[in-house]
């Protein structure tokens, strides 16, 4: 990685660690636990270990990605701390929405949007060929990032690696999102050990802070043809979702299959 990327991925991890090891020491709520698809009880304080240790590193990329982290991360913990099971996906909060009822993920849902708006915005300030219309195509990149890291998190490790994936070709690359997809990824390396071995799991907290940290980096590093290529893509995905198992995807896919059965030990 440049010195950028390098140095902020590796505060990210730190912290995450330290930060990770003292919630699960402190931390008895049973607010913070769930049920993982084999059925095992795991915690979700790696969402808050993630923030902390990506909003750390952030920091040595100015305030576009810690922005991002904290209030991506702010609004997912709202959901893993006060959602329900009755709305799930885009569609079903967005239904709730219309008839009436105001669902946390809803909130949630206008609350990355904001986040990604106010980012995006902060990316673009100094930027004198940035247009209004550039900082509202970047303000999708960052909410819907937020969003597709979250929809990856159904199985152990799968939206760290999605994450370190995205982020080390942004880090390497340098240029202004370098510290922000840094810190993404020096963050989800952290965690991929608990996370894996199905111990923890990011949640809502930590997946959406680190899709929006990838995402602020992808906004640091486009035009307006970048930013409206890499949103067509999170639209597309994001609505495909709510129809395709991304799960009966990758398990039909030899090389994803493989891939996101690394490190796991069948778990």
């Amino acid at each position: 990685m440049r010195p950028a990327g390098a140095a902020a991925g590796v505060l990210a991890a730190v912290v995450t660690t330290g930060a990770h090891r003292a919630l699960v020491a402190r931390v008895r709520s049973r607010r913070w636990e769930r049920t993982n698809h084999a059925g095992r009880t795991v915690t979700l304080l790696e969402g808050p270990a993630f923030v902390a240790g990506a909003a750390a590193g952030a920091t040595l990329g100015g305030a576009p990605g810690l922005l991002a982290a904290v209030g991506a991360g702010a609004f997912g913990a709202l959901d893993d701390l006060a959602g329900d099971s009755g709305s799930k996906g885009l569609k079903g909060h967005l239904g709730a929405a219309a008839r009436g009822e105001l669902t946390t993920g809803a909130v949630k849902i206008a609350g990355l949007g904001l986040t990604g708006l106010a980012a995006a915005a902060l990316a673009d300030r100094g930027r004198g060929e940035a247009s209004t219309l550039d900082t509202l195509v970047g303000a999708g990149v960052v909410a819907g990032s937020a969003n597709l890291a979250n929809l990856l998190d159904l199985r152990p490790g799968r939206a760290l690696k999605a994450t370190a994936l995205a982020g080390t070709p942004i880090a390497l690359g340098g240029g202004a999102g370098a510290a922000s997809a840094g810190a993404a990824v020096g963050a989800a390396l952290a965690a991929l050990g608990p996370d894996l071995a199905g111990r923890s799991m990011l949640g809502d907290t930590g997946a959406n802070a680190a899709g929006a940290l990838v995402g602020v980096a992808l906004v640091h590093g486009c035009g307006r043809r970048g930013r409206l290529g890499a949103l067509a893509v999170l639209v597309a995905t994001t609505l495909v979702s709510e129809r395709v198992s991304f799960t009966a995807v990758i398990e039909s896919t030899p090389v994803l299959r493989e891939l996101d059965a690394w490190g796991r030990g069948g778990r």
